[in-house]
């Protein structure tokens, strides 16, 4: 295996987390949590978990947040 090849592989394999991952931050940001900030900042690091703090996220945090109002997003913290 050449080194081009494996580098490819990897990148195969790491660009999808690193995809969902990057969704799921956007997410978190955009969403108000019942919790406030803190819950906010909670998930933001469940979510940089390597390879699955996206899952935990889609899977628990997902629907605890509301999305905001594009009125209420110039205001917010």
């Amino acid at each position: 295996m050449t080194t081009l090849s494996a580098i490819a592989i990897f990148a195969a394999v790491i660009f999808p987390f690193f995809l969902l991952t990057l969704w799921a931050l956007i997410n978190v940001t955009i969403k108000i949590f019942p919790g406030g900030i803190r819950e906010k900042a909670i998930w933001w690091i469940v979510a940089l978990i390597p390879f699955i703090g996206w899952l935990i996220y889609l899977i628990f945090g997902f629907r605890r947040g509301k999305k905001q109002n594009t009125a209420d997003r110039k205001f917010s913290n």
